[in-house]
């Protein structure tokens, strides 16, 4: 199906370029949300009077993205979720919950402007997309932790699997430590003998 852009449309082209589209794509995406019109001869002329009001519509709410991408560009938001001590999730987390925290910090995006590259199914800090307009990215992380405490460790750079392993050597190192204090107790009850 032809149809005449009334946006820009990522992957897909400017405003004003008349593309080849699937027929379901132009049906159930593209002319419900108002990002095209079938091209034909009267939309195309329809469009091209209202070329002037939508260009000058874009460039405002363009605008607008901007400067909520010079304050949103690189922020951290933390997700507390419950998850195994090797750091697997229990379940994911997803576009709703980096749009919430996100939300709840005094940024109002909604989970359509946040793309995900993969789920989220680990502890740890994930770079996240958030398209605040067709024309404007911003990256931001979120920091999965199972507490407050925990994200505030992950934020200074080390990882849950590293904090394990401290922990885990730190125990090694005092059971051998134990374990020489009894050997050498042991020696010198031999050598009273």
């Amino acid at each position: 199906m032809q149809v005449i852009l009334l946006e820009r449309v990522s992957k897909l082209g400017q405003m004003g370029e008349v593309v080849s589209v699937r027929d379901g794509y132009a049906r159930n995406f593209l002319l419900p949300q108002g990002k095209a019109l079938r091209a034909t001869e009267v939309n195309i002329q329809s469009f091209e009077t209202r070329r002037a009001q939508l260009e000058a519509t874009n460039l405002e709410t363009r605008k607008e993205a901007e400067a909520l991408a010079t304050k949103l560009d690189g922020q951290t938001f933390v997700v507390i979720r419950s998850a195994s001590d090797a750091g697997a999730l229990y379940g994911s987390v997803t576009t709703r919950d980096a749009a919430d925290a996100a939300t709840e910090a005094g940024f109002t995006l909604s989970r359509g402007q946040v793309q995900l590259d993969r789920p989220i199914k680990d502890l740890g800090l994930h770079s996240v997309s958030v398209t605040l307009h067709p024309e404007v990215n911003v990256k931001i992380t979120l920091n999965v932790a199972r507490s407050n405490e925990e994200a505030e460790l992950q934020a200074s750079g080390k990882s849950i699997q590293e904090l394990a392993a401290e922990a885990e050597a730190e125990a090694d190192f005092e059971i051998a430590e134990l374990f020489d204090e009894m050997g050498s107790a042991a020696a010198d009850g031999g050598e009273e003998e």
